[in-house]
């Protein structure tokens, strides 16, 4: 009995016809150095910004099934810098985030939208102060041995009882607050 092994030709197209059939896996992720959790807002009409150092990023995600996607950000608020000594004591009292009673803000998303040009939407909840509300982040998604997820969100401080009370007038602090975010990953 003689066995033929098959050509090299054929060897291939019978991988490439397995490799097609095979469905699209999403890829784990962590953040990597050199990302940043940036807000910015104003305050009697002057812009100011801010950063959450110190936040951690998760993410599932295949471009090909972006309906797959999950998306956790770990975001401790006494860490919290606007380069301004005063307005961070007042950004971690109780009448912002009350970091003595609500240490972390936490972001989940499963299931992103695209949205074309390589742009995606992640319908989301923001959990901050103890209340818990959508926000969707949109983002554009830049692949490469060290990807990049870049987003933007806007943020309804009041949803959340953040600047409640006196700071609740959205003349002197608006109501809308802009977050952009820049994450670099590994792959796990």
């Amino acid at each position: 009995m003689t066995f033929k092994f098959p050509s090299p030709l054929a060897t291939a197209a019978a991988l490439a016809g397995l490799l097609a059939a095979t469905p699209a896996l999403a890829a784990d992720y962590t953040q990597a150095a050199g990302s940043t959790l940036v807000f910015a807002t104003k305050y009697d009409g002057e812009i100011f910004t801010g950063r959450f150092p110190g936040f951690q990023t998760r993410l599932s995600f295949d471009p090909a099934d972006p309906a797959a996607g999950k998306l956790e950000v770990d975001i401790p608020l006494a860490g919290a810098s606007s380069g301004n000594s005063d307005r961070d004591a007042t950004l971690q009292s109780a009448d912002f985030f009350n970091v003595a009673r609500f240490a972390r803000a936490h972001y989940r998303a499963t299931g992103f939208r695209a949205l074309g040009e390589n742009r995606y939407a992640a319908d989301g909840t923001l959990e901050l102060r103890g209340i818990s509300k959508p926000v969707t982040l949109t983002f554009t998604w830049t692949p490469g041995a060290q990807p990049v997820l870049t987003g933007k969100a806007t943020v309804r401080r009041l949803d959340f009882g953040v600047g409640g009370g006196d700071w609740s007038d959205v003349n002197t602090i608006p109501d809308e607050t802009a977050i952009s975010t820049v994450v670099r990953f590994n792959a796990d």
